[in-house]
């Protein structure tokens, strides 16, 4: 499968929102909304807002895709993603994401390459 690489590195294409969203499958939707509730404690992710077709894709984002601090960092600098950013290795913004996940990094590493 085509890996789809957010600003953060994060691959959309293996993301359940953007899965759910492509398939409109609701039972995906409520599955992801109910992982996302305990994995990220936010109690307040209702299935109808799993909807997105991937971060630098036209179309929907999910709504913490809309307010993501990475993505607005990338768009004001000019880049696609942060593997354009002398920066990277040392951001703090991106480097809670790869604290989460090193695929997130490996991923903007090999964009390098």
């Amino acid at each position: 499968m085509e890996k789809l690489i957010s600003c953060c590195g994060l691959d959309c294409a293996v993301c359940n929102a953007r899965i759910a969203t492509i398939n409109d499958d609701d039972n995906l939707r409520k599955a992801t909304a109910e992982e996302w509730q305990k994995q990220f404690n936010a109690p307040t992710i209702a299935p109808e807002t799993i909807n997105c077709t991937g971060c630098r894709v036209e179309g929907v984002k999910f709504s913490q895709c809309y307010q993501c601090e990475i993505r607005k960092c990338a768009d004001n600098k000019g880049y696609v993603t942060c593997a354009e950013c002398s920066d990277m290795e040392t951001c703090q913004l991106v480097g809670a994401v790869f604290g989460y996940t090193q695929e997130a990094r490996l991923n903007l590493l090999s964009l390098r390459n």
